[in-house]
This record gives C-alpha cells, sequence and structure tokens, in this order.
C-alpha cells in the first residue's frame, strides 16, 4: 500500500483537487511504466507466515536487503517498515507480504529487468535465513489470527475500521496479494478513455491471472478469491465505478467521488491521525473533528486518493488493479497486456470499441463471473476465453506498434512478455486451473506442496 505523500502546501481553492491529477498529463514520449507486485513470505520448516520482528522475520529480509545491496531504510515508529533506492521502494502489506513498487520505466524490458533483479535479491536474503516467498493472490491456507498485523499506523487504523463497513476488509489486508501496473496519460480525455477501458477489461486480466483457488486450506469454487475478497470489503470505495461511463465525466467528476469516500487518517509530523469515517469536505471547511479549525494540504488529499480502491483508480496516472498476484513470468506479462493495451492509440481505439456498448450491469457480472470461473466464465453471451482471446489479440498489435526493442536490439519488441498469456489461450487453463489439477493429481489433496513447487 501506498507511503505518506509529501509536498503541495496548504489547499486554498477548490480547482487544486483536480489540478492535482492533472498535473500527472504528460507528452507521449515522457509515458512510463510503475509495476507493482506483493507476495507471501513464510518459514521454510514450518510453512508458517512470517512474523514482523526475529530471526526469520519481514524485518530481517528488510534488513538484509538495506545491508547487502544498499537500499536506504524507511522507519516508522523506530520499526524498518521499507526501503528505497533507485525510484523504486519495497514496502509491507499489512499482513506482513512484501511489495516492490517498482521505478517509472520506458520498457517492459527495464520493467522486467527490475522485477528480476528484486526477486533475485529476495530470493538471496530469504535463502539465508530459512525463509521463502511465494506468488498467490491469497494466502492458500493461513488463518487471519497467524497473519500478524505489521507496526504501521495507517494499518492500525484501517484494520479498526474494516469490519464496520464490510465482511473481507481485513482479509484483503491481511491474506491477498496483487500485481498492478501504473501508466502514464496524455490529456484528460485520454485519461477519460483509458480510465474506462480500464475498468470493463479488467475482468479479463482478473481471469487471465486468477490464482487464488485455495483459503484457509480448502478448494473456495472461485479461480480468483481475492477478487471475491475485494467484492465484499467497503462499498463507499471500492467497485466499477459505473459513474465514469456517464457523458461529461473528468477530473471534476473523480474529485466530487473522492469527497464522497469517508476519510481513514490525516498523517502529521510522523503519526496517523484518527479521521475513520469522516469528511474530506468538511476538511476543507476547516470543520474535521479530528483536526478542528484547520484545513487540508496537497499531500493530504493525494493520502486521501491512495485510500480509494476501485478496479482501476486515478491518481496522477491510472493504476491497474484487478490481478492476483503470481508466478515470476506473469508479474511481466501484466504490463505488457496493460502497455499494449493502451500505450498504442489504434490499440485504445479497438479495445474501447470492443466494450463501448456493456451497460454496467454486464461490466459487473464480468467482474462476478471472472472471479468464479476465469477463463470459462460467460455473461450474457460474452464468453470469457473469447473475449480474453481478442484482447490479448489487441495487446499484442499495440506491443508490436510500439516497436520498443530489448537485449541490445536483438528483441524487436515487447510482445513476448505477453507469452505467458497466449499459452493460456491455449490451453484454456490459467494459473489457478493448474493449481487445482496438481492439487487433485500428484499432490493428492496435500496442499502443503504448493510452497515447495510454486514459491520464487
Amino acid at each position: 500500500m501506498s507511503i505518506p505523500q509529501t509536498g503541495g502546501g496548504p489547499i486554498e481553492h477548490h480547482d487544486q483537487l483536480s489540478q492535482l491529477m492533472a498535473d500527472g498529463c504528460k507528452p507521449k514520449s515522457d509515458w512510463r511504466i510503475g509495476t507493482e507486485h506483493e507476495k507471501f513470505g513464510y518459514c521454510k520448516d514450518t510453512l508458517k507466515p512470517l512474523p514482523y520482528a526475529g530471526e526469520r522475520s519481514i524485518e530481517a529480509v528488510l534488513s538484509g536487503l538495506r545491508d547487502t545491496y544498499g537500499w536506504a531504510p524507511v522507519t516508522e515508529g523506530g520499526h524498518l517498515i521499507g526501503l528505497t533506492k533507485d525510484g523504486a521502494n519495497v514496502s509491507l502489506e499489512p499482513g506482513g507480504a512484501l511489495e516492490l513498487s517498482g521505478a517509472p520505466l520506458e520498457t517492459i524490458h527495464e520493467t522486467c529487468d527490475e522485477v528480476n533483479s528484486h526477486l533475485a535479491e529476495v530470493k538471496s536474503i530469504a535463502d539465508k535465513i530459512g525463509v521463502g516467498f511465494i506468488g498467490l493472490g491469497a494466502a492458500p491456507e493461513w488463518s487471519h489470527d497467524e497473519m500478524p498485523l505489521m507496526p504501521k499506523g495507517r494499518y492500525k487504523l484501517m484494520d479498526q475500521y474494516m469490519d464496520k463497513v464490510g465482511t473481507a476488509g481485513t482479509t484483503m489486508m491481511r491474506r491477498t496479494c496483487t500485481v498492478q501496473v501504473n501508466l502514464d496519460f496524455g490529456s484528460e480525455a485520454d485519461m477519460v478513455k483509458k480510465l474506462r477501458v480500464a475498468l470493463a477489461l479488467q475482468p479479463v486480466a482478473t481471469a487471465l491471472f486468477a490464482n487464488s483457488p485455495f483459503f484457509e486450506g480448502k478448494v473456495n469454487d472461485h479461480k480468483s478469491w481475492r477478487s471475491r475478497v475485494w467484492r465484499h470489503l467497503d462499498d463507499d470505495r471500492t467497485g466499477m465505478l459505473p459513474f465514469v461511463f456517464d457523458e461529461g465525466f473528468g477530473f471534476e467528476a473523480w474529485v466530487q467521488y473522492a469527497l464522497d469516500v469517508p476519510m481513514y487518517f490525516v498523517y502529521r509530523d510522523g503519526e496517523y491521525i484518527d479521521a475513520l469515517g469522516m469528511s474530506f469536505r468538511d476538511f476543507l471547511k476547516g470543520e474535521l473533528p479530528a483536526l478542528p479549525g484547520q484545513k487540508p494540504l496537497l499531500s493530504d488529499w493525494a493520502d486521501h486518493l491512495t485510500t480509494i480502491f476501485p478496479e482501476a483508480r486515478i491518481k496522477q496516472f491510472i493504476e491497474m488493479r484487478g490481478a492476483d498476484g503470481g508466478p515470476w513470468r506473469r508479474l511481466c506479462a501484466l504490463p505488457a497486456f496493460w502497455v499494449g493495451l493502451t500505450y498504442d492509440q489504434s490499440a485504445l481505439d479497438a479495445a474501447w470499441d470492443l466494450v463501448k456498448d456493456w451497460d454496467a450491469e454486464t461490466r459487473e457480472e464480468l467482474r462476478v463471473q471472472a472471479s468464479i470461473g476465469g477463463l470459462q466464465a460467460e455473461v450474457r453471451g460474452i464468453k470469457m476465453h473469447d473475449l480474453a482471446r481478442e484482447v490479448v489479440k489487441i495487446a499484442d498489435h499495440g506491443l508490436a506498434a510500439r516497436a520498443r526493442p530489448g537485449a541490445g536490439g536483438m528483441v524487436p519488441d515487447e510482445t513476448h512478455f505477453l507469452n505467458a498469456l497466449k499459452d493460456s489461450l491455449e490451453s484454456g487453463k490459467v494459473p489457478a486451473d493448474e493449481l487445482l489439477d496438481r492439487y487433485h493429481s500428484d499432490w493428492n489433496g496435500d496442499l502443503s506442496r504448493i510452497y515447495g513447487d510454486y514459491s520464487y
């Protein structure tokens, strides 16, 4: 999850709220790719999740990365809670999952090199202390009580609030992992088209990357349990956002939506101040109960935007949030999928033509059925396997048109990063299907086999 935002000064007029996002508009030559991925850590001998502190712990992994690979520490309340280096950061999810938030990079070749380097570093430290890491959408066996809450003020506040507004918030915090990509836009109109395509096609990403068919040691009847968890979290800040498809949607419409999302906190002088359920509209008037008489800074608004969790969201870029965490090669496939769809205008137009006639009910049903059936989902005559095949074809054309070479020019473009998805389309099986096949065959129902066979 996001780290506290900084800078910007006081909010003196309403237009600053939309301008913060509009300031993200960039010429195409400056568009970048930021890939984020989370993975669960565990002790190899017990197969239990890592505590925060101790010989085999999250703190030990972070300390090892700091001391061995030159990452700069990020601390809160005397605790090591993250690392930074070269525009990237390593942070902790609430239940101890380790996240790489990658630097903004020009090509998928570069972002994949970054992922590979990070996982190699993590593995080198983890192997020394008897720790493993695994990429899945949901913790396969561990209970809520086995997943420790990390020592971050933001998480303590969120944990208190989650059960008041839904049934799965604390499960999301502790026992789910994702891979996502952050992408740029050139103008307000470009943002609108990209966000609409992003929301409409998140179910395709959910289906292709579905990788959480187990929960609490059992088959859960969903290909993506992570996606199911997000549907039961908090209706005020999640979902498919039908208003994005309304005529006239733009930055100001997002501002009005965000202002109606209840607050979590205000960050001041290294401390998280409890503003749970309070109104940012009241904050703008100096009437926030948590800070009476004070008005917000632009950094408070930027922080608030990080507490909104729909399937795709706007900050100064667009975040694609629909995919399960997964195996190594799919961590590069996710940015390839979305870059191919959105960074070439012909591909973006083709993707929009594919979805522009869908209504809100169709989009929502696709979201639900993707989490249950993966590529086998079908909604109102739309077969997910056929839809995914067409979408990946558009992405492939988009990447070919970008023609960004790698390996010193030996690789002509980025299309090969879609190979993992093309393999799924050929076989009809996504990672969740492969896991279920193993569970019912050579694992003989022994879910503990997942760690040895699927860890990084």
